[in-house]
């Protein structure tokens, strides 16, 4: 895998333009956050097929890929934010614009389906990333998500995360410390790009997360990451949330991961709030970090 790759930050008066390398989005959604982002002093547009559809993507796959990779080499965007996940990142990721992103590396924002685009810009390139939204329901104790976001985007520094009790995932918990490189993001994509798309995950802390997973594809997914040997020598686990229709199925799916990842004999950190569930904040990924599971925080530099 490539040598970590920092992408350049940002400052208000640059331009962020919303692609959609994966599904439809809300279209109001998405003009809401742009808004919110012009009142922050950046400029802002749109990839051609943004709001595209074509089955339950955003366009063709050649639609979506002109899109990634124009913003990736148009020096005049100096930040690229993915509209949704959905399905069709995978489809690709093999054939972005990798020169382009080593000239000039750019913040590239999106979780769910974009953890395909991320996992293959850290193993062509070692591009760091930011897997999470700008998300438009910001509330409750702490920094909101948005100002989170733009601390990575305009500034250099390290944050702690703390994980939550509340969330499912918390019972992965073990104790011990870790350090390396906090990769990784949603499960079902990092299962579907087995063998074709995934950097080295030797020495690094592995980030998971899912939403609406079932039991026996969670199982098989975990199976495929353990058999095909993507997990060897991972230093750490850092647990997001899993969120499903309630609590009940949430922690089923729970103990079926819990019992694959303690196998390893390697710390873990259960409940991190990063995914598709309520109050998620976005996270820095490719970049160094330190898990501590007996402090229950994360650190990670971006």
């Amino acid at each position: 895998m490539a040598e970590p790759l920092f992408p350049s930050k940002i400052k208000p008066g640059d331009k962020i333009r919303f692609v959609s390398p994966a599904s439809t989005p809300d279209r109001d959604l998405i003009l809401r956050r742009a808004e919110r982002l012009r009142d922050m002093g950046f400029d802002v547009d749109f990839g051609t097929y943004a709001f595209a559809e074509y089955g339950f993507y955003a366009g063709t796959h050649e639609h979506r890929l002109s899109d990634l990779n124009l913003a990736l080499s148009d020096p005049q965007v100096r930040a690229i934010f993915a509209t949704r996940g959905g399905r069709g990142s995978y489809r690709i990721a093999g054939d972005l614009d990798f020169d382009a992103v080593r000239r000039d590396p750019k913040p590239i924002l999106g979780f769910s389906d974009i953890t395909a685009i991320h996992m293959m810009l850290m193993r062509r390139c070692g591009l760091i990333g930011l897997h999470g939204a700008l998300y438009g329901d910001d509330g409750g104790p702490g920094p909101s998500n948005t100002d989170i976001l733009m601390r990575f985007l305009m500034e250099a520094g390290t944050i702690v995360f703390t994980a939550r009790d509340d969330e499912v995932s918390a019972k992965t918990t073990t104790s011990g410390r870790a350090q390396g490189r906090l990769m990784g993001g949603n499960l079902e994509t990092l299962a579907t790009m087995i063998g074709w798309g995934l950097p080295s995950f030797d020495g690094a802390i592995l980030l998971i997360e899912a939403v609406d997973c079932m039991p026996g594809l969670t199982d098989r997914m975990l199976t495929l990451l353990m058999k095909s040997g993507a997990l060897d020598g991972i230093a750490g686990i850092a647990a997001g949330q899993f969120t499903l229709a309630n609590r009940e199925k949430g922690e089923a799916i729970i103990a079926i991961v819990d019992e694959h990842i303690r196998a390893l004999g390697i710390p873990v950190l259960g409940g991190l709030p990063f995914g598709h569930g309520k109050g998620a904040l976005t996270t820095p990924i490719g970049g160094m970090a330190v898990l501590d599971a007996d402090a229950r925080t994360l650190t990670v530099d971006y």
